[in-house]
């Protein structure tokens, strides 16, 4: 059976490439009779808030849950990861609807983005706070969910530029 590619937005057709390239048939979802014919999904990076928008307007939740709650192969990276969280931190008043199913928390991160070149040749300060707002950072995990790898990360928690840095753990690669 193929491998389904949720193909709203984002790098959906870089998977499919992918997924060619190793002999495996995949086939773009757009809509949510098309989850019937495939035995695994690949949710793909891009803007999840614009992903989230799409599949409500197309109805796919409901669909998307259900695939979850049957129990099959999905794998979802960066905005995909956001989407299967069952919870995520420091969204904007509303957030953004999710599909859940992985029992962990992700948020999106900040760190002090050091600038020294651009300091020099420019002026300003050596560093300011960039805000990866796609790149979300896993908080914590489910006792049903194994890390297979984790990195940890510097990241500034302070609105203003003092170098206040503190420890997050941006784990990656989980299982359930």
């Amino acid at each position: 059976m193929a491998v389904g590619v949720l193909a709203l937005q984002g790098s959906f057709n870089e998977h499919l490439a992918a997924l060619r390239r190793i002999g495996v048939k995949g086939v773009e979802i757009r809509k949510a009779e098309q989850l019937e014919n495939v035995s695994s999904l690949i949710i793909p990076g891009g803007e999840s808030t614009t992903m989230a928008k799409l599949a409500e307007l197309h109805n796919l939740f409901p669909a998307l849950r259900e695939f979850v709650k049957m129990g099959k192969p999905v794998w979802g990276t960066c905005a995909g990861l956001i989407f299967l969280a069952d919870k995520a931190t420091g969204q904007k008043t509303g957030g953004q609807e999710l599909v859940g199913g992985l029992d962990c928390t992700i948020q999106s991160f900040e760190a002090e983005l050091p600038v020294p070149e651009l300091a020099a040749t420019e002026g300003g300060p050596p560093s300011f706070r960039a805000v990866f707002i796609r790149a979300p950072a896993i908080l914590e995990v489910g006792p049903g969910v194994e890390v297979l790898a984790s990195v940890s990360i510097q990241s500034n928690k302070n609105v203003d530029f003092n170098p206040s840095l503190q420890e997050v753990n941006v784990s990656c690669f989980l299982t359930c």
